[in-house]
């Protein structure tokens, strides 16, 4: 009777890749997900379409599974092609930041911290955070990355960027650390010049309901929220015209569209009402936006400059609400 086996299949396909895996290998994966085809791949590579096929096949033999399947879409990953696209998008990732990091103290500067923060970040905590790394001594080199909140958050996990202020998120991100820091009141924006016609009257939100609404992308927090309210007053969520989280968008369509209206962060909007293309409506609202948050990563919790920074946002948002308390 043959003794079971002692061998770990784990450590030993950990092996195979220490010894056979290339880094140019997982750039290879990555286009032929990009491009669904070899003869794509093939032309941003300058290389054959066989020359293509062939290193396709090296790497599949070295993780030994089938990465791509071959369908009337193009090569589409297998749930083993997904697996390792995941973690080679995440590896790449580390190592472009590790040649920033590098350039950065040969510049004579004390690292690199990648931020994340989303377009509805009130001015004075925007302004604490960069003044508090770009004064540091020596220098941090920044970089600054804007998106919703589920895009900064899934440039956290793909490891893309190192920490965010934005709002809170609802969805389940293991390693994920995030922690509230300042509650803001919400308001209804409109074109300056709308704002005594559609503010007739006590607030109405099926009669709101039916103006040209600008909404968040679907499948954000904040679009969740907002249709939240309207189901929790009775109406259907609107039909937006305008999708998006971009203020200079929101700002053009206000000024132009004569019945446009928003949802946006009061003390946000106060900052910026000076260019007079925009104005809150008299409403008070009975319920605050999701809470600005700070986020990272726990393998990076204990990080000097993330640590630093979460602290001095932190106190600025105590600052701030003691000011409007």
């Amino acid at each position: 009777m043959a003794l079971p086996s002692t061998r770990d299949p784990a450590a030993d396909l950990l092996h195979v890749l220490l010894s056979r895996l290339k880094l140019k290998q997982l750039s290879l994966l990555q286009a032929v997900d990009r491009h669904r085809t070899l003869g794509r791949v093939a032309a941003e590579m300058q290389l054959s379409q066989p020359a293509i096929s062939k290193a396709l096949h090296e790497v599949e033999d070295i993780f030994g599974s089938r990465l791509f399947e071959r369908t009337t879409r193009g090569l589409v990953p297998t749930a083993a092609g997904d697996a390792v696209l995941h973690h080679a998008r995440r590896w790449l990732a580390e190592l472009e930041a590790t040649t920033r990091v590098l350039t950065s103290l040969e510049a004579g500067r004390s690292g690199r911290l990648r931020l994340g923060l989303t377009q509805q970040v009130p001015r004075q905590l925007m302004s604490a955070a960069l003044t508090h790394l770009l004064d540091r001594s020596p220098r941090v080199s920044v970089m600054v990355r804007e998106g919703t909140t589920d895009e900064l958050v899934a440039g956290l996990l793909a490891h893309e960027i190192d920490c965010a202020i934005g709002r809170s998120y609802d969805g389940d991100a293991s390693g994920l650390l995030q922690e509230a820091i300042y509650e803001q009141e919400p308001c209804l924006l409109v074109g300056a010049k709308n704002v005594k016609r559609l503010s007739r009257g006590p607030l109405d939100w099926a009669r709101l309901a039916q103006l040209d609404w600008i909404l968040p992308p679907p499948n954000t927090p904040m679009r969740r929220t907002y249709n939240a309210i309207f189901v929790g007053a009775g109406v259907q969520p609107p039909l937006p015209i305008l999708e998006t989280t971009s203020i200079r968008s929101m700002e053009m369509v206000l000024h132009q569209e004569p019945n446009a209206i928003t949802i946006f962060a009061r003390d946000v909007a106060a900052d910026m009402e000076h260019a007079g293309h925009w104005a809150a409506l008299p409403w008070r609202l009975s319920w605050n936006l999701p809470p600005v948050s700070f986020f990272t990563l726990k393998e990076l919790e204990g990080h000097p400059v993330v640590r630093s920074l979460r602290g001095v946002v932190a106190e600025t948002a105590r600052r701030m609400k003691q000011a409007a308390g």
